[in-house]
């Protein structure tokens, strides 16, 4: 099971905020399409290899999309904020059923964590 996957020179990881710039052709224009959240997961291996994507939308509903990674509609994938240190899941399942505010107290307990270091006395 794979924790990150590399992306046009960019490594990305399951807990990473990020954002998904696809083209989408509808009749004659083409235009770009943006899809931000959490990354839940990664499947597949190889040219199958997938990612899960999740956000919340209006009114507080989980927006989930599956995108596959070789897929050529995929222009970009930026890092808005970089994801949990040291996940050890593969899969975050369990963020479904969190609400935004719970999911923000995660990122914060962690960089606390990693930004105190030891004391002195």
């Amino acid at each position: 099971m794979a924790i990150k996957f590399i992306h046009k020179d960019i490594e990305v990881g399951v807990g990473d905020l990020i954002r998904v710039s696809q083209k989408i052709k509808e009749g004659d224009k083409e235009r770009t399409q943006i899809f931000e959240g959490i990354l839940i997961a990664i499947k597949g291996r190889e040219a199958n290899k997938m990612f899960t994507v999740r956000k919340i939308g209006a009114g507080a509903i989980g927006i989930e999309r599956i995108f596959p990674l070789d897929s050529p509609t995929i222009e970009k994938i930026s890092i808005v904020k970089k994801g949990l240190a040291g996940v050890k899941r593969a899969k975050l399942y369990y963020v479904r059923k969190k609400a935004p505010r719970e999911i923000e107290k995660i990122y914060s307990r962690t960089h606390r964590k990693t930004s105190s270091g030891k004391r002195s006395k």
